[in-house]
């Protein structure tokens, strides 16, 4: 059957947004959550979730993770994964050699934290006073926290919780591993594949380079497992590009009809993250405008894309103050479609964004 691009729009809009679910078998289809500090009216990772779990409302990933079989993790950013899949990436090997003293600072600490069984990053720094240091985006933050980060990094402490968004930590014991690197590398790739296909040819590789930070002690193995992966995947030709997907779905069903559905998406959603593949599927470019000057700003702060049925045909920039939502929504044509189901679709997904953000 031939492939066209309204096909695969369609079969991506329907195969991400699955009938709402449990949190933990949502967790589990996505395979990773991805993660972000920012609330603008809620954090990306709820704002994700409250598409795919039932009843979903904003600070619950967050609330029930102690009891989730969940990590938070790097993966190829940084978010939520199954356990199980957690247990792929480790023990990672570090591309960074600490140096002999930064080694026994992070001993250390590994026998404080042994000691309290979880400990805030605020606990280890009034107990070692490590003091500031530069962090990776031009700004000075703890020494602690960097380190406690590292250290989580390299499989060494897990977050066992949270506390007023802050990650507290406690000791990880990691098992060797005893598989099999290629079939490890081979369901980390699938996994990348069922949460954002259908993918472009380029994006396919680029998601496969992005495992050398999730598991850098197969950066070697990256290649071969790529080229497994497009063998086994299925594949069409459209408009000049090949896509991938799983070769036992079928992007041209009739199952993929678009429903009269308004969603506001989080930034990162798995439908809106890979921007080349929104470019050649909605024809316009979105960008994340959080970090830039607001003077050069398009969009908004924290801009949410806006799904009209398959296409995403604008944004919506959201506040949440004294319990009263406010919407500033803009649109990619310069005007709201003239259709009425759009008005009332859209005012419905509103008042399923304010209920998402009521208190429990």
């Amino acid at each position: 059957m031939a492939i066209e691009l309204d096909d695969l729009r369609r079969y991506a809009v329907s195969r991400t947004f699955f009938t709402p679910t449990t949190l933990p078998r949502a967790i589990a289809r996505l395979g990773f959550v991805q993660a972000d500090p920012l609330r603008a009216p809620a954090r990306a990772q709820d704002l994700t979730l409250r598409h795919r779990v039932r009843d979903y409302r904003a600070g619950d990933l967050e609330r029930r993770y102690p009891r989730l079989e969940v990590e938070e993790d790097f993966f190829i950013n940084y978010g939520f994964l199954p356990r199980g899949m957690h247990a792929l990436l480790h023990p990672r090997t570090a591309r960074t050699i600490w140096p002999q003293a930064q080694q026994r600072r992070a001993q250390a600490v590994l026998d404080f934290v042994r000691e309290r069984g979880v400990v805030h990053p605020r606990d280890v720094d009034a107990q070692f006073q490590h003091g500031a240091t530069r962090n990776w985006f031009g700004g000075t933050s703890r020494a602690s926290t960097q380190l406690l980060d590292a250290m989580h990094y390299r499989g060494w402490l897990r977050v066992a919780r949270r506390e007023g968004g802050t990650r507290c930590y406690a000791l990880r014991e990691m098992p060797p591993f005893v598989g099999d690197p290629e079939h490890a590398l081979d369901q980390l790739v699938d996994v990348l594949v069922a949460k954002y296909a259908p993918l472009p040819s380029p994006s396919l590789g680029t998601l496969c380079s992005l495992l050398a930070a999730a598991a850098p002690q197969w950066r070697a193995l990256r290649g071969a497992a790529q080229a497994r992966a497009r063998a086994r995947l299925a594949r069409a030709r459209v408009d000049g590009v090949d896509w991938f997907w799983p070769a036992d779905e079928r992007p041209a069903s009739p199952r993929h009809a678009p429903a009269d559905v308004v969603r506001l998406l989080a930034p990162f959603d798995p439908l809106v993250w890979d921007r080349r593949r929104f470019e050649l599927l909605w024809g316009w470019a979105y960008r994340f405008e959080a970090y830039t000057p607001a003077p050069k700003r398009l969009r908004g702060h924290y801009a949410l894309p806006l799904l009209w049925r398959d296409q995403v045909i604008g944004w919506g920039n959201l506040a949440w103050r004294d319990e009263v939502l406010y919407a500033d929504i803009g649109h990619v044509a310069g005007k709201a479609p003239s259709d009425p189901l759009f008005r009332r679709a859209l005012d419905d997904e509103l008042a399923r964004i304010e209920r998402f953000l009521q208190p429990r």
